[in-house]
């Protein structure tokens, strides 16, 4: 769940009070759904949002899953 945020944080960077007008969102909608990101609104956003939910719960788990590898491995 922390990286889903942490996701979330750096990719409204700029936007984080309104997501839908975040480039790296609206590019990452415009590849998903084919609809302009200068053209995304409010409504847009949250309706593709809503539609796909379990679509972007998955690729939020998935963006932890790959952080961890990412991540060098912890000795002690």
């Amino acid at each position: 769940m922390i990286e889903s945020i942490r996701f979330l944080w750096n990719a409204t960077r700029g936007d984080r009070l309104r997501p839908w007008r975040s480039k790296y969102l609206r590019w990452r909608l415009e590849t998903y759904s084919g609809k302009w990101a200068e053209s995304v609104e409010l409504k847009d956003f949250w309706e593709m949002f809503w539609k796909e939910k379990r679509q972007v719960m998955r690729f939020l788990r998935w963006t932890g899953e790959m952080k961890q590898y990412a991540e060098p491995e912890r000795r002690e």
